[in-house]
């Protein structure tokens, strides 16, 4: 099978900090790959380089083109616009006839239980339902490739629950590909098939879900995994 991303000896850099140092993997259709690690390994710097934010120094990237990708904040950006209209410009500007994008956008949003508010303020509505409504814009979008950079890291608890069964609905019933970050542990043996853990920088183990929380680990994963387990 091709895989839908693929990074050959990719490195990239801050000013002078080199972020990521010569990545290499590839990551199948379907796949659900949680990236791991301490703040600061190259997670998100993985992610904005497979979404296109971020330019890479060397090496070579393969993933789909943008506009069958979607990626969703920690702090998603909303206008401050009806919730609809968020949704719908995003899709207009991927070429949409406004009646299109109009459907679709409340469709998603029916997905995401955030019906009866689709005409609210974007920005006026809590953490939770602003990352719902991200998450409908991804949905929207119909995307190959999700990318999700810690979705839940700023929410309470139930936001938290509510969001997750989102990404594992999203999993579930669609063809998308996941890789998304997270800190939570828990939300990782949850929601991924595949661990991918860094650290700075580096690929330090890559591992099905299940090898990577009971299996033997190179050691760096194992002082991480006694570190976050405390």
């Amino acid at each position: 099978m091709t895989p839908l991303v693929r990074l050959n000896d990719v490195s990239a850099q801050y000013g002078n900090l080199r972020a990521l140092k010569d990545i290499s993997l590839s990551i199948q259709p379907g796949e659900r790959v949680a990236l791991v690690g301490a703040n600061g390994s190259g997670k998100s710097t993985l992610l904005r380089v497979v979404h296109g934010l971020h330019r890479i120094e060397t090496g070579q990237l393969h993933s789909p083109p943008r506009r069958h990708q979607a990626m969703v904040f920690q702090r998603p950006f909303l206008l401050r616009a009806s919730i609809r209209f968020n949704l719908m410009l995003g899709l207009l500007l991927r070429g949409w006839r406004w009646r299109d994008a109009r459907q679709q956008a409340e469709q998603a949003l029916a997905r995401v239980q955030l019906s009866s508010l689709i005409q609210r303020n974007a920005r006026a509505l809590s953490g939770g339902q602003q990352q719902r409504v991200a998450l409908a814009q991804a949905w929207a979008c119909q995307p190959a490739l999700l990318l999700l950079d810690e979705p839940t890291a700023s929410l309470d608890p139930r936001s938290k629950r509510e969001v997750e069964d989102l990404m594992q609905e999203f999993a579930q019933q669609t063809d998308t590909t996941l890789i998304f970050s997270s800190h939570n542990l828990g939300q990782v043996k949850r929601l991924a098939s595949r661990v991918i853990y860094l650290e700075n920088g580096r690929i330090e183990a890559d591992l099905p879900v299940h090898d990577f929380f009971h299996g033997e680990v190179p050691e760096p994963a194992k002082l991480f995994l006694k570190g976050e387990l405390l």
